[in-house]
C-alpha cells in the first residue's frame, strides 16, 4: 500500500470533473469507482472523488455515500489483488511442479527448488538443508544467492538454530530478526555463518517425504522483513512439491545406481563367463596337446592364443627358451641361461616365489608361473602384455603343470634314449664284430647310420660340472644323429663327419659354452664302418693323452695336428703327409725358384746352428747363409728354431732324405 500511495496522480485519465450547476456531481460515484477498478488504478486515485466532492461543497450525505463506495471499491480491489497474487503463485507453483517433474538429476532438482523459492518470495537468498541419518543433524545441500563459503558448508546440530527447530518440530518458523529471536537455541558456528552471510529475516519450512522429515527449505533477507502467512503457505507448498521431486530424483538415482550395479555385475558375469570359456578351451587344448605328444613349443603357442600376450617358456633342463605371440609367431632361443639370470632381480624373485607357492605371481608387467616336479624346477612360464583375472591365472598355472609334465616325459624318454645310445656306443667300442647287423638295426632306431663316416671325439673338462657336460654332449649327439657315452671317466662322442679336426673343434666349443670352462679333446677318424669305431676311439684317446702330457689344456687335436707326435701315435703313419706339413713351403719354394733352402736348413742343423760351419758345408758366403735362414723363417714361421719345432723339422728333413733315397717307410 505504501508504494501505491506514493504513485503520482496528475494527468491520469478518469479524473472527476468540476461540479455542475447547482453543486450536483458530474457523474454517478459508483460508475466512477467501477471505472477505477477496471483500470486497476492506484489506491490514491480512489481518494480523489471524495476530496473533490468535499472541495465542491457537496452534501454530507453525498460525501458519506462516496466514502462508503470508496471503501467498498478498495476492499474489492484488495480481494482482486489477492486473487491475482494467488493465481500468480499457483501458476508459479504449477510451472515449478511441471519443471521439477521433468528433471532427473537430484542436483538439478535441488538447484531449481532454491532458485524458484528465491524468485517467488523475492528474497536475497534461499537455501536447503538435508538430514544426515548417519552423523545426525542437517547439512547445507544447496544455496542460491549465497556469498559465504562457510555458510555453504554449514552443518546444523540436532535442535540448533532456526533450522534445527523446524527439523525437530516439523513446523514452519519465521523470524524477522534472527539474532534478536529467543525462540530457538543459538549455536556459535551457526550464528557465525549467518552473520558472515549477513542474514537477518529467515523463513524455514519442513521438507516431508513419505511422512518423515528429510530437510528444511529456507528463504531469507539481509534486512528485517515480516513474512506474511501467504508467503509461509507459498513456501510450504513449494516445499511439498520439492519433497515429491526430491523423492522422484532419489528414486531415479537409486534406479540409475541399481542399473549401473546391474550393468557392472553383468559385465563381471560376462568376463567371468568368458574366463570360464577360455579356461575350458585351454583345458581341452592342453589335454589334446599332451595326448598328441606336443612339446613346449606347442604349449607356448596355446597359452599365447588363449590368454593373449607374449609367452616365454624357459626349459631349465635344456637351457632353451621358446617365445610365442598371439599372432602365432613362435621362436626358439639358443641354449643359455634364463633371461632373468642377467640382472632382472624382480623377475628372478618372482620365479622363486612361484616355485615356493606353486601359484602364478605378478612381477611388474609380467605374470610368472613355475613348472616344477615337487621342489625341482623344470621350467618357467613368463606372460607379458595382458592382465589376468583369477580364472586366467589358473589357466597359466595349469599350463605350467602341463609344461612340467611334458618336460618330465621328455626327460624320461631322453634318459632312456641316452642310455640306449651309450650302450650302443659301448658295444661298438668293446666288441664291434659281435653282431654287426644287430648294431646297424639298433642304430637305425636312433636315426644313426653306422655306415656313414664318423669322427670319434674323447673330451674332458676337469673343472666343469659333469652333469652339464654329459647333458651338452647328449644334446650334440641327438641333434647331429650321433652317439654319446662315457668310458673311464671321459666323455666319448661318435658324430657323423669326415673332417676330424673340424668336428673336434665344434664339439669342444659347444661343451666349453655349456660348462663355461676349457674342454680338452682328442679326435680320431673318420671311420669306414662299425668295425673302425674302436680304432678311431683309440686314436682319439691317444691324442687326448698327448695333449695332457704336453700341457695343452683346452686344446683340440688329431694325429695330424700333433706333428711328429701324431706321426708316432698314428696306426697308419702318413710319412709323406708329415714331411709335407713340416717342410711343404720350403719344398715348394725350392721347386719353383731353383733355390736350396731345404739343403741350407739341413746343413744348418748338421752344423749345430753354427753359421761358419754351415757356410763351409755349403761352400757359400756366411751372409748368404743368413739370408737363406731369414727366408726360411718367413716361409715356415719365426718359431722354427724353438726346440720342439726344431726337433720336428729335423725329423722331417731326415724322413725326406730317406724318401728321396727310395726307402719304404709305410703309408707312403
Amino acid at each position: 500500500m505504501e508504494r501505491e500511495l506514493n504513485t503520482p496522480t496528475s494527468g491520469l485519465p478518469g479524473d472527476v470533473g468540476p461540479a455542475g450547476p447547482g453543486g450536483a456531481a458530474d457523474q454517478d460515484g459508483q460508475a466512477l469507482f467501477l471505472d477505477l477498478l477496471l483500470r486497476d488504478a492506484p489506491a490514491v486515485e480512489y481518494e480523489r472523488p471524495v476530496l473533490r466532492a468535499r472541495a465542491n461543497g457537496e452534501d454530507p450525505e453525498v460525501v458519506a455515500a462516496l466514502e462508503a463506495t470508496k471503501l467498498t471499491a478498495l476492499r474489492v480491489r484488495s480481494v482482486m489483488r489477492d486473487r491475482q497474487r494467488r493465481e500468480s503463485e499457483l501458476g508459479a507453483l504449477f510451472e515449478t511442479a511441471n519443471d521439477l517433474a521433468g528433471m532427473r538429476s537430484l542436483d538439478q532438482v535441488l538447484r531449481a527448488i532454491v532458485g524458484r523459492a528465491r524468485n517467488l518470495l523475492r528474497t536475497d537468498i534461499a537455501y536447503l538443508t538435508l538430514s544426515d541419518p548417519e552423523a545426525g543433524g542437517t547439512y547445507m545441500r544447496m544455496t542460491s544467492g549465497s556469498v559465504s563459503a562457510s555458510f555453504q558448508r554449514l552443518r546444523l546440530a540436532h535442535g540448533k538454530g532456526l533450522g534445527g527447530l523446524v527439523a525437530t518440530t516439523a513446523l514452519p518458523y519465521v523470524t524477522a530478526n534472527y539474532f534478536a529471536d529467543p525462540r530457538f537455541e543459538h549455536a556459535e558456528n551457526i550464528d557465525h555463518a549467518v552473520r558472515e552471510e549477513g542474514l537477518v529475516a529467515i523463513l524455514g519450512v519442513p521438507l516431508k517425504m513419505n511422512g518423515r522429515d528429510v530437510g528444511v527449505l529456507f528463504a531469507a533477507n539481509r534486512r528485517e522483513r515480516p513474512f506474511a502467512h501467504s508467503e509461509v503457505a507459498l513456501l510450504s507448498s513449494l516445499a511439498t512439491h520439492a519433497a515429491i521431486a526430491i523423492d522422484s530424483a532419489n528414486l531415479i538415482d537409486d534406479t540409475r545406481r541399481a542399473l549401473d550395479e546391474l550393468h557392472t555385475v553383468n559385465e563381471r558375469l560376462q568376463r567371468h563367463t568368458a574366463s570360464v570359456e577360455r579356461s575350458a578351451a585351454a583345458h581341452d587344448r592342453l589335454t589334446d596337446l599332451v595326448l598328441r605328444g606336443g612339446g613346449v613349443r606347442e604349449v607356448a603357442a596355446a597359452v599365447a592364443e588363449v590368454l593373449g600376450g607374449t609367452v616365454l617358456i624357459h626349459d631349465a633342463t635344456s637351457e632353451e627358451s621358446v617365445t610365442a605371440t598371439p599372432q602365432g609367431v613362435v621362436e626358439r632361443t639358443a641354449r643359455g641361461g634364463a633371461p632373468w639370470d642377467s640382472g632382472n632381480g624382480d623377475l628372478a624373485e618372482a620365479v622363486r616365489t612361484s616355485l615356493a607357492s606353486g601359484r602364478a605371481v605378478r612381477s611388474g608387467g609380467a605374470w610368472v608361473a613355475s613348472a616344477a616336479a615337487g621342489n625341482e624346477p623344470l621350467g618357467t612360464l613368463v606372460l607379458r602384455g595382458v592382465e589376468l583375472d583369477s580364472t586366467d591365472q589358473r589357466v597359466l598355472e595349469r599350463a605350467a603343470m602341463v609344461t612340467a609334465l611334458l618336460l618330465l616325459m621328455r626327460r624320461s624318454v631322453s634318459e632312456t634314449e641316452h642310455r640306449v645310445r651309450g650302450d650302443l656306443l659301448d658295444e661298438l667300442l668293446e666288441v664291434p664284430a659281435r653282431d654287426p647287423a644287430s648294431l646297424r638295426q639298433r642304430a637305425a632306431l636312433l636315426r644313426a647310420d653306422l655306415e656313414a663316416p664318423h669322427v670319434l671325439v674323447v673330451a674332458e673338462a676337469p673343472g666343469g660340472d659333469p652333469g652339464r657336460l654329459r647333458s651338452a654332449a647328449t644334446h650334440v649327439a641327438e641333434t647331429t644323429g650321433g652317439l654319446a657315452g662315457s668310458r673311464s671317466g671321459r666323455l666319448v662322442l661318435a658324430l657323423p663327419g669326415t673332417d676330424a679336426s673340424a668336428v673336434g673343434r665344434r664339439v669342444a666349443d659347444e661343451l666349453s659354452a655349456a660348462v663355461n670352462g676349457p674342454v680338452t679333446a682328442g679326435a680320431g677318424g673318420p671311420t669306414n664302418g662299425p668295425e673302425a669305431f674302436r680304432e678311431a676311439f683309440a686314436e682319439a684317446s691317444r691324442c687326448l693323452q698327448t695333449l695332457r702330457a704336453l700341457g695343452r689344456e683346452g686344446d683340440v687335436a688329431t694325429t695330424g695336428d700333433l706333428g711328429f707326435s701324431g706321426l708316432l701315435l698314428s696306426q697308419e703313419r702318413d710319412v709323406p703327409g708329415f714331411v709335407s706339413a713340416a717342410l711343404g713351403p720350403l719344398l715348394e719354394y725350392d721347386a719353383r725358384r731353383g733355390t736350396l733352402l731345404v739343403e741350407t736348413l739341413r746343413a744348418y742343423f748338421a752344423a749345430g746352428g753354427n753359421l761358419s760351419r754351415a757356410k763351409d758345408e755349403l761352400h757359400i758366403h756366411v751372409n748368404t747363409v743368413a739370408q737363406r735362414l731369414e727366408r726360411i723363417g718367413q716361409l715356415i714361421g719365426a718359431d722354427w728354431q724353438h726346440p720342439d719345432r726344431a726337433l720336428e723339422l729335423q725329423l722331417a728333413l731326415h724322413l725326406h732324405g730317406l724318401l728321396d733315397r727310395g726307402v719304404d717307410l709305410g703309408g707312403s
